[in-house]
């Protein structure tokens, strides 16, 4: 496998064009960390990637985590890196400076999170579940939590999990039978036992703190009687030392078909009688808690998607270039001719990058709007800008997430026999990808919260305006009047207007008929990303149009032109099927009996 390379060049596009860095700055709080900083923090976060992370990504996958007796080895290499990683202060890019934090903006850090994933996915797991444990702290803890642990899991000296998950209760939380009885010194017993959780149990760090989902005694039933539990693997002492072993242990680890070396822990809480843990936040509000830490998942997961796409893409742009096989169509040389220059592999590569690059850019234009709407002096500019990233959430995790699956299987494609063989590391990347679409919600679930709760209960308001700022660089795009821009703009048109009367659909029906709208939510989620992707795809065109008819064209706008073209012929024109399936899709879905299927 050749070793991952962050994709620089776009990400300073990006920065520069599509998701400013300049405006970010302008915010209170986020001018630290300005384009030239940014760049700088981009290379070196490169570099760290190339040189530790991507060599250990198949050393991972091959050796795996190893359980013995409740204890957890991470794979050879993996407690090296993790502490170079920690040492070189990465783990605390993006937290509050409060508590130890480098408080750079989320645009930037996301753009490094995709890197960390596009190198090594397994081992990225680990801080982004301390990521979301330190969110839920920082805006729930009491001021005794947040100064017990939130300098040491900022640092990476401490890890994070969420343990939400039970045998019985997958997806359904309402069904958690974790149990919290009060000792009556502040402190909690819990007894349970908690399945598929990420970094559950590890040696990477000296403590590993646990927020548990529970019920106290007197809980009412369902998901109003959940409350949110702090729970260490090693109990802190009043002067921050580490006190004796808490009762959460891990009994096994699940045997996975990817992300081998991200050890996936069944953990067994008051087996013994003593798991001490302490309440978040006020009883009963666990879930509304626990979202605050799925969220910001939710978008880390979506970048995991987009790192592996872009993993997935340069080993099959690697092997393209490398391949000799088959002479050229249309010559007359019978000469073996790279497997790049036939088009079939073009075309393969080229749904590789665009999807890659139109996801990456809406992940930034989200990214952007979460800093916006943490910072920005007016509210309703905040609150707009939250709306909007509420919206799009589902969006950068479910469509990212998806896209990985494909991209990866793709990448397989390019390899061809090869790809099927692990030795080229190609179908790692499709087993490691395959994941993505399941946990921290599954792609039908973040289509039901989108088609739900962020469309159909705030009556299209805020999907709405995303169109009208679709139709407005639509608009742009058809007066720039060249051939590639009126193209472009005249897919993203077609594109608009079928995402506008999938809206319309569900608005019509889903309150008087929630199961026939379901049924598309899907296509629904896809149809939206797809559009979205090319509203990105249609901006970036613009810009290099911009600069190229100015005579400042290179090779990397040409190219963006033409791959933004390539999305508009070959990915926005599949809006139209899925909007028919939003629209007229439930009828035979609904129609047939259970025992027939």
């Amino acid at each position: 496998m050749k070793d991952y390379t962050a994709p620089l060049a776009d990400m300073r596009f990006i920065l520069r064009e599509i998701a400013p860095l300049s405006e970010v700055n302008e915010l209170p709080g986020c001018g630290d960390v300005t384009p030239e900083v940014a760049d700088a923090i981009l290379i070196e976060a490169g570099k760290f990637a190339t040189g530790v992370l991507s060599p250990l990504n198949q050393v991972g996958d091959r050796e795996g985590a190893r359980w013995k007796d409740g204890e957890v080895t991470t794979a050879p290499g993996w407690r090296d890196a993790y502490a170079g990683y920690t040492e070189a202060g990465w783990n605390a890019l993006s937290c509050d400076v409060t508590h130890g934090g480098q408080g750079a903006p989320r645009l930037v850090s996301a753009l490094v999170e995709e890197i960390w994933n596009g190198a090594n996915v397994s081992f990225t797991l680990c801080p982004m579940l301390t990521h979301g444990a330190i969110e839920a702290l920082e805006l729930t803890g009491s001021e005794a939590q947040k100064s017990t642990y939130l300098p040491k899991l900022i640092s990476g000296e401490w890890a994070g999990t969420m343990l939400l998950t039970e045998p019985q209760a997958g997806s359904d939380l309402a069904a958690v039978r974790t149990r919290a009885v009060p000792r009556g010194d502040g402190a909690y017993l819990l007894e349970g036992q908690k399945i598929f959780i990420t970094y559950g149990e590890h040696d990477l760090t000296s403590n590993i703190v646990h927020l548990v989902l529970g019920r106290t005694p007197d809980a009412p039933p369902g998901v109003k009687g959940i409350s949110l539990f702090v729970v260490p693997k090693f109990l802190v002492n009043p002067d921050g030392s580490l006190g004796e072993r808490n009762d959460v242990r891990c009994v096994s680890l699940e045997h996975k078909l990817g992300i081998h070396a991200s050890p996936t822990a069944v953990l067994a809480l008051g087996d013994r009688g003593g798991c001490v843990g302490w309440l978040v936040g006020q009883e009963n509000r666990g879930i509304e808690y626990m979202f605050v830490m799925m969220n910001a998942a939710r978008y880390a997961v979506g970048l995991q998607g987009i790192g592996l796409s872009e993993l997935a893409y340069q080993q099959a742009l690697w092997y393209a270039r490398e391949r000799v096989q088959g002479s050229e169509l249309g010559s007359k040389s019978r000469e073996g001719v790279a497997i790049i220059r036939h088009p079939d592999v073009r075309r393969m590569l080229l749904l590789m990058k665009s999807q890659t690059e139109a996801m990456r850019a809406v992940a930034s234009v989200t990214a952007a709007a979460i800093d916006t709407a943490r910072c920005h002096p007016d509210a309703d500019r905040r609150a707009a800008s939250q709306a909007f990233v509420d919206l799009m959430i589902p969006i950068v995790k479910g469509c990212s997430t998806e896209n990985s699956v494909d991209v990866a299987s793709l990448g397989i494609q390019v390899f061809g026999g090869m790809g099927y063989a692990e030795e080229t590391g190609a179908a790692q990347i499709f087993r490691d990808a395959r994941i993505t679409p399941i946990y921290e919600g599954t792609t039908g679930i973040q289509a039901a919260d989108l088609m739900g709760r962020k469309v159909a209960r705030d009556g299209g308001a805020t999907i709405r305006r995303v169109i009208a700022d679709m139709r407005t660089v639509q608009a742009e795009l058809e007066a720039a009047g060249s051939p590639e821009t009126s193209a472009i703009a005249g897919r993203l048109r077609d594109g608009i207007a079928a995402l506008d009367a999938a809206v319309d659909f569900v608005l019509s029906t889903y309150a008087r008929d929630i199961r026939r709208a379901s049924v598309g939510a899907v296509p629904f989620l896809m149809l939206f990303g797809i559009v979205a992707g090319g509203w990105q795809m249609a901006r970036s065109a613009l810009v290099a149009h911009r600069h190229v008819a100015a005579g400042r064209g290179d090779g990397f706008l040409r190219a963006k032109l033409a791959t933004a073209r390539f999305y508009a012929d070959h990915v926005l024109t599949r809006a139209g099927g899925l909007s028919q399936q939003v629209v007229g899709g439930a009828e035979g879905a609904l129609a047939i009996e259970d025992e027939n299927f």
